[in-house]
């Protein structure tokens, strides 16, 4: 399995490999772990994150919201990759996105969230609709972020992590079921139980 992004024209170059992959083995995005905070969540099946726990406020700085349509209805997570760059499924593709950083509770106005319109998306150049393999975008905002203790990028591992190795998955959804969506930013460490198993063939998915 390999997955891999070559985004050098504007300052990212990420590669992973794994020569032994197994059916079992699932990665949530890319091999430098910038997924392991981010579930990407379609509005209407939302309980993704079943057995988390609410996570602090700000917390999770570099989690990212993506609201689409006149009402600004919540869409995806993502992760932020830079002051002006952030990254999510390419299932999530709309003709107009906006990107919400510094939020908690996704049902109200918050004194640390910034709101930005996507000027521009790419997709993996060989992502799969049908499949869903390559499931990765990534997105420039119209303008830098301010950065602070609310909004950060997230910072890269230098190698991909083993296999069921814990770490900690982010996202609004529910925490237990059946339930409406959360308010609040829930999390978990339970990414090697069942989050991280997927069909052989979905490589570079984002997993919801």
């Amino acid at each position: 399995m390999t997955l891999w992004i070559n985004l050098s024209y504007f300052g990212l170059r990420l590669r992973c490999e794994n020569p032994t992959p197994t059916p079992r083995m699932f990665l949530l995005l890319t091999a430098l772990q910038i997924l392991a905070v981010a579930l990407a969540q379609s509005q209407g099946n939302e309980n993704k994150i079943i057995g988390g726990y609410t996570c602090t406020r700000n917390s999770q700085p570099w989690q990212a919201a993506l609201l689409t349509g006149p009402s600004r209805r919540f869409l995806c997570g993502g992760v932020l990759l830079s002051d002006q760059w952030a990254i999510t499924a390419a299932h999530c593709a709309r003709p107009t996105l906006r990107v919400a950083l510094g939020k908690h509770n996704l049902r109200g106005w918050e004194a640390t969230q910034q709101v930005l319109r996507v000027v521009r998306q790419v997709r993996h150049p060989q992502y799969n609709s049908r499949t869903n393999e390559n499931d990765l975008m990534l997105l420039r905002l119209e303008r830098p972020l301010r950065l602070g203790r609310a909004v950060q990028p997230i910072a890269t591992a230098s190698s991909c992590a083993s296999p069921e190795t814990p770490c900690l998955v982010s996202g609004w959804g529910t925490i237990s079921s059946p339930t409406k969506v959360s308010a609040g930013l829930p999390w978990s460490h339970h990414c090697w139980h069942g989050l991280c198993r997927g069909p052989p063939r979905r490589e570079g998915l984002l997993s919801g």
